[in-house]
């Protein structure tokens, strides 16, 4: 017997699961990487870009304000329009653009370096100080000295901070672009991994299915052997009890019966010699009927044992002589039914045909409770069929194990390349059917 598959089969299961627990750790790991990139980069650049929207849209504004305080300062007919006026639009640009920047620095993203962040703030700071010196300057009635400090200096503040605010964008922008193909990356990758780990599922299942059909066929080699080799031992048991219980038949037929013939003729001839009127020859008379009815049990158990008459009449009429010498033995009635057209038996098949017969009726006598048995044979084109029918108890239900006569019969059908049934009756009891093909297997008996 080869090695049990099972070691690696279990071997292959535990691989196979440890391989799905590891990529489901690796995808887990993977989706949590993305999810932390998205959640710290990504739309923390979105945000801080909102942001710096709002920041540069306020610088716009305050832009448009001092080319219009400019423009104001050199209206016709000598009107001029104070710069004191602008001072409180301005303080709410203030608060508007130090609100927009105090929530800026608030989703700042994490690769906002410290050098950018004070230089933006120093850069704001020093915007508002020059705002306030020019307003203070206004306040001094130095409206020229101002608007010169907004064309020289405040205009140039603000387009830095301008400048500043558009590189902050450009850099979220690029680094929601390098988020972006990291996030390709990272499900390219995946995507890879998912093919690798299927064609290798894939590949383990191809393998163990392999292994499975190569460790079935190899079973199912050895269940073939066993098989032939359980028929072969049947074969042989049965050739060797039909050997024996045929020497025994015809020891018991020639031998033994001719002993007990001499034994009867011998009584006759002492019994013809002795005076009409001798005690001693009515005792010889009756020994010599005991030794005529043991002849004839002998001559009956030679039968049983193995018929000389399937040898010498064949099959037919050997079971149409059997069957009122078990209505006499048992006390069962028996209906005998032939159909068909008779074609001859050969030796080894009519033995196997009688055994599977004489078996069927046994178990009738024996376990059915019966007083009725029908017993057919149909002679058809392709084959022959025997049934056993009787009308007693039955097959016990739930019965597992066969008995030997059972298992015997089975044998037998098998020796002869046919098969046998056992069903219960539709009117109770037991239905033994055997089918024999008509030209079956070479059997030796």
């Amino acid at each position: 017997m080869g090695r049990s598959p099972t070691t690696p089969l279990y071997l292959g299961l535990v691989i196979t699961l440890a391989a799905v627990v590891a990529y489901s750790a690796y995808v887990t790991w993977r989706i949590t990487g993305l999810r932390e990139l998205q959640n710290n980069l990504i739309d923390r650049n979105r945000k801080d870009s909102l942001q710096l929207l709002r920041i540069q849209n306020e610088l716009n504004s305050i832009g448009i304000s001092m080319r219009d305080m400019l423009d104001t300062g050199t209206l016709d007919q000598g009107q001029n329009y104070p710069l004191t006026a602008w001072e409180p639009q301005f303080q709410r640009m203030r608060g508007d653009l130090e609100d927009a920047f105090r929530r800026e620095q608030q989703v700042a993203p994490q690769g906002r370096t410290e050098d950018q962040q004070h230089y933006l703030q120093s850069s704001l700071s020093q915007f508002w100080d020059a705002v306030e010196r020019t307003f203070a300057l206004g306040r001094g009635g130095k409206e020229t000295e101002a608007r010169e400090q907004i064309r020289l200096s405040l205009q140039a503040r603000l387009a830095a901070l301008s400048t500043a605010v558009a590189r902050l964008l450009v850099q979220n922008n690029e680094s929601e672009e390098h988020a972006a193909a990291q996030v390709t990356e990272i499900y390219d990758r995946v995507q890879r991994q998912a093919y690798v780990f299927v064609t290798a599922t894939l590949i383990a299942i191809l393998l163990t299915s392999l292994y499975l059909i190569r460790s079935n066929r190899l079973l199912f080699n050895q269940l073939a052997t066993l098989s032939e080799q359980r028929s072969d031992l049947a074969q042989k048991l049965i050739s060797t009890q039909e050997s024996t219980l045929r020497h025994i038949s015809r020891e018991l037929h020639d031998d033994f019966g001719q002993i007990l013939t001499a034994m009867g003729a011998m009584l006759g001839r002492v019994r013809n010699q002795l005076p009409e009127d001798s005690q001693l020859r009515a005792d010889l008379l009756e020994v010599r009927e005991i030794a005529q009815n043991t002849l004839e049990k002998v001559r009956s158990l030679s039968q049983a044992l193995h018929p000389v008459m399937l040898d010498e009449a064949g099959l037919e009429q050997t079971i149409e002589w059997y069957l009122p010498v078990v209505e006499r033995q048992t006390g069962i009635g028996i209906s005998y039914e032939k159909s068909g057209t008779p074609f001859a038996v050969n030796g080894n098949s009519a033995v196997h045909i009688y055994r599977v017969l004489q078996e069927a009726l046994n178990n009738v006598a024996r376990h059915s409770g019966s007083k009725e048995a029908w017993v057919r044979l149909e002679f058809a084109p392709n084959g022959l069929e025997l049934q056993v029918e009787d009308h007693g108890s039955g097959i016990p239900a739930g019965r597992t194990r066969q008995g030997i006569g059972l298992v015997a019969m089975r044998e037998r059908a098998e020796l002869l390349g046919g098969n046998i049934a056992f069903e219960s009756s539709s009117s109770g009891g037991t239905l033994v059917t055997l089918k024999v093909p008509k030209s079956p297997p070479e059997s030796h008996v």
